[in-house]
């Protein structure tokens, strides 16, 4: 049977005295030295992440939603930050190796990949599964911290791929430090859909997904960690995750669940045989089963120039999400099992060797190059974060704050976004927000930096058109499961042109006279498919999805407060 509709996800709605009764770390009249240790620990964590004026406004963080519509613990800081002291950082979230029971290469392996494409950073994804609690967790903390190091300039965690009660997987690491390898293994055997059976759809099971968030709060909170993330994957891939449990998630956990995978790994399944697996890009070729939420439409199973439905859709689930004005914010990744056109291979093993011993022996080169769906870490997908520092903390804080922009087959090599009005010193970038006075105008700048290095068809791609979004916020949704956002449209569309400015494109939009609060995000693709007579992009052919062949990038949003 399909989802029901769970009417105990709505919002729950309390005054703000409250909010502060419970939290006095995120009451800023409340001064450091009246605070108990805990709670001074509590105020500096969300001091990193410019939340505590937030939170005293209404938008709850630890112990489930307090807010109301006023201010969410999602939202960003104001402008005031100058863009140019982030360094843009590039990296997968998504990498399985030998100690899945569906994959092969080993940590090494995947490392040296990611390195060699350029990456800075990656996280280690093995999927939860029973054999994995039981021998793999320490074995793969080993093989990372062997990894880390060898490739000291790479910043490497160890995560897990969770089976989502309830939903569907997600990427779940918290910050590396000497308690990482402990909390994870706590979580994995509590809150693990495969070990503990709650995989199916119920409101139970649900709930122990919005428990697992908790329990990684309330270990923030106990200063056992120092930070975590939560990244739904594939969202669409088999419709198992619903609306209202992404708002769920984003409002039980916000400095936590912090968004979705806006593209899949295994990008190369949609390539032609016999260069590729003749299959769904993505792996996107699936129907509504049992446990997919009904109100899905067929074309959510499947992707969009390589994109998740999702986020492909103009006006669709991203964009319902970002008309409340708090933050949901896309990734993308490899989600690599086995790397196409290497000649590695699994030996062969009994057919329980990995429920008996939590991963596979090392790979064996077999000397053929073997076909399969995955690119390598960093080989066609990139996640791009801007942070302060090249640290641990620093690229968490990036994506929890949206600072983050992604990119497929290098159709550009960077890209500086900012959106800024009269009365501030610095515009906002990605994942940040500006207030404008009602009436007043609101500048864009795009300045982008074209593809410089062939991509896996040997041509330097290049980058045919760059579309500038805007959405209206217009609050919270009655209903939980709304996946559409009527008041979204693509303002202009820029051609490269005569945009060149020194080794840079650099396109300009104003808003002008502004009076409701809206955000404005980006796209840009290489033009070559998309829908006849119009801009949007195409559902990807099985069997004849070349991912080379149709590129693009996007970017999370600016919001835009109007006072």
């Amino acid at each position: 049977m399909g989802r029901a509709h769970h009417p105990e996800h709505h919002h729950h709605h309390h005054a703000a005295d409250r909010s502060r009764d419970r939290m006095p770390y995120a009451d800023s009249t409340v001064a450091d030295g009246d605070l108990r240790p805990v709670d001074l620990r509590r105020r500096q964590f969300l001091r990193r992440l410019g939340l505590v004026g937030a939170v005293a406004a209404g938008g709850g963080v630890f112990g489930g939603p307090l807010a109301g519509p006023a201010v969410a613990a999602s939202q960003q800081p104001l402008s005031g930050v100058d863009p140019r002291r982030y360094q843009w950082l590039a990296g997968d979230h998504h990498v399985h190796t030998q100690y899945s029971y569906d994959a092969m290469h080993t940590v090494m392996q995947q490392v040296e990949a990611g390195a060699e494409h350029g990456l800075d950073w990656m996280v280690i994804t093995d999927h939860g599964h029973t054999a994995h609690e039981k021998y793999a967790v320490e074995q793969t903390y080993a093989d990372v911290l062997a990894a880390r190091d060898k490739h000291r300039d790479l910043l490497l965690w160890q995560g897990l791929e969770w089976n989502v009660p309830g939903g569907e997987h997600a990427t779940v690491f918290f910050e590396a430090s000497k308690d990482e390898l402990t909390a994870l293994r706590a979580f994995e055997r509590l809150f693990d859909g495969n070990i503990n059976g709650t995989n199916p759809s119920s409101a139970a099971h649900e709930a122990l997904a919005l428990d697992g968030l908790r329990w990684m709060s309330a270990q923030i909170d106990q200063g056992a960690i120092d930070s975590a993330l939560m990244i739904a994957n594939h969202p669409t891939r088999n419709g198992r995750y619903s609306p209202h449990e992404f708002r769920a998630y984003r409002d039980t956990a916000p400095h936590i669940a912090v968004g979705m995978e806006g593209a899949p790994g295994a990008q190369n399944d949609g390539t032609p045989v016999p260069v590729g697996g003749g299959g769904h890009r993505g792996g996107y070729g699936n129907s509504p089963g049992t446990d997919s939420w009904p109100g899905w439409p067929m074309e959510a199973y499947r992707t969009w120039g390589g994109f998740d439905w999702m986020t492909a859709k103009l006006g669709g689930m991203w964009d319902s999400m970002l008309a409340e004005g708090k933050g949901w914010w896309i990734t993308t990744n490899s989600d690599i099992h086995r790397a196409n056109d290497s000649t590695l291979d699994i030996p062969p093993v009994p057919g329980d060797w990995y429920a008996t011993h939590g991963r596979y022996p090392d790979p064996i080169d077999t000397g053929t190059p073997q076909i399969h769906a995955d690119f390598w870490p960093g080989q066609f997908s990139r996640t791009v974060v801007g942070t302060a520092h090249r640290s641990f903390r620093g690229v968490m804080d990036g994506i929890r704050s949206g600072r983050v922009w992604v990119g497929m087959g290098g159709l550009i090599d960077g890209l500086d976004l900012r959106v800024s009005s009269d009365g501030h010193d610095h515009p906002a970038t990605l994942g940040g927000r500006v207030s404008v006075r009602r009436g007043g105008d609101v500048k864009v700048r795009i300045a982008i930096q074209p593809a410089t290095r062939p991509g896996g068809r040997g041509e330097i791609p290049r980058l045919a058109r760059v579309d500038l979004i805007r959405g209206a916020v217009t609050g919270a949704v009655a209903d939980p499961d709304t996946y559409t956002a009527p008041d979204v449209s693509v303002v202009e569309s820029f051609e490269p042109g005569r945009h060149q400015r020194g080794d840079r494109l650099v396109f300009t939009h104003t808003f002008r006279n502004v009076r409701e609060p809206f955000y404005v995000r980006l796209r840009g693709t290489d033009g070559k498919r998309h829908v006849s007579g119009g801009i949007e992009p195409l559902m990807d052919v099985n069997g004849d999805a070349d991912p080379w062949s149709d590129l693009w990038f996007y970017a999370n949003p600016v919001f835009v407060d109007v006072r």
